[in-house]
């Protein structure tokens, strides 16, 4: 296996793995024992990048509100010096979205919550200074977790991009963050905030964290092209999408799944999202069969679609045990050959983006 290339992050002067260890899992799924080996297997492998969010770990429950940051932050006090060699990234959730624990049923995303949000983060991961600080989703009113169309009708007002900018750079000057990013954002969304920065002085954007995967490619729908010219980083969630894309739910579907196996399997409100759709599992096992028929694992499969792209800059893998982290390492150097790509694009342009 080739070593996992280290690539910049925008134009921040971060450089990460181009794998990322997601943690949403921690404190649901997965003990802390469990977690930390995670956690100190991910490292011995190269994989110093490690995404977290102050919602977390999912789904989110408010007796588990925190939790996956103090299972890190847990970690980092009983490895000492540990912490210089991590990239640590979190993300201040948005408006309430029925999640009353987090701020009340705020309006979302103001610059008191945020320097107050990010100041509860530092302190569940004991640390001086987060990496990555993401808005981990926009305030105002956006197509959203499986939302498919903007309507104009539900604009609410809400905090304005300038205020939660200049919120997130009274951090960084603060030394309380390096750099600054935005998740499950929209083109329209990423150029404000790279306008604004510029027009202000303010922190430029290093990155978007959007689904990306073979049952959500609507990153491709134009916010690559975004990205690319705005010199902004994609780091791609959900690559095995949710599951879906590993084969486990291809013979009985998800109900019929040994709750162990998954997430899908285990919590009801998953199946209830864009993930859970009858159209999703479907194109999966589209893809999956594609995967068999070429000599490929279909988890091998989805990871080295996200792991090659070049709109990728990073791809998140979410684990459960530390086998699965080394399947999802061990995916990193296979090359897809064009004829099973073509094959891809083919099988997309029949089923589209079922889970976006």
């Amino acid at each position: 296996m080739s070593a996992i290339k280290i690539v910049p992050l925008g134009q921040s002067g971060l450089h990460v793995p181009a794998i990322g260890l997601g943690t949403m899992t921690f404190g649901e799924q997965v003990g802390p024992a469990e977690a930390f080996a995670i956690m100190d297997r991910s490292l011995e492998r190269g994989v110093n990048f490690f995404d977290t969010a102050e919602m977390y770990s999912v789904p989110p429950r408010a007796e588990t509100f925190g939790a996956t940051e103090r299972i890190i932050g847990q970690w980092l006090a009983a490895r000492p010096g540990v912490r210089q060699r991590l990239l640590l990234a979190t993300k201040v959730a948005g408006p309430a979205r029925g999640m009353s624990w987090i701020r009340g049923e705020h309006t979302g995303l103001t610059a008191p919550e945020i320097v107050a949000a990010c100041e509860d983060s530092l302190r569940r991961l004991g640390t001086d200074v987060i990496d990555l600080y993401q808005i981990h989703w926009p305030a105002r009113n956006v197509p959203m977790f499986g939302t498919l169309y903007y309507e104009p009708a539900r604009d609410r007002p809400c905090p304005s991009i300038l205020e939660q900018l200049q919120a997130l750079a009274q951090l960084v000057q603060q030394g309380k963050v390096r750099a600054i990013g935005l998740s499950n954002e929209t083109p329209y969304g990423v150029h404000e905030f790279v306008r604004l920065a510029e027009q202000h002085g303010l922190p430029r954007v290093a990155s978007v964290q959007n689904p990306y995967c073979l049952i959500n490619r609507s990153v491709e729908n134009g916010l690559d092209e975004t990205l690319h010219r705005l010199g902004v980083g994609l780091l791609a969630y959900s690559p095995l999408g949710f599951g879906l894309l590993t084969g486990k739910y291809d013979a009985s579907g998800f109900e019929g799944v040994d709750p162990s196996v998954g997430r899908m399997a285990r919590f009801a409100s998953m199946r209830q999202q864009r993930w859970g759709r009858a159209a999703a599992l479907e194109a999966a096992r589209r893809y999956n069969a594609l995967a068999r028929e070429h000599g490929l694992d279909p988890s091998q499969m989805a990871l080295a679609f996200c792991y090659t792209k070049w709109q990728v800059a990073s791809t998140l893998i979410g684990v459960t045990s530390v086998a699965q982290l080394d399947a999802c390492l061990n995916a990193w150097g296979t090359q897809l050959p064009a004829p099973l790509l073509a094959a891809i694009d083919a099988v997309r342009l029949q089923m589209r983006d079922p889970a976006q």
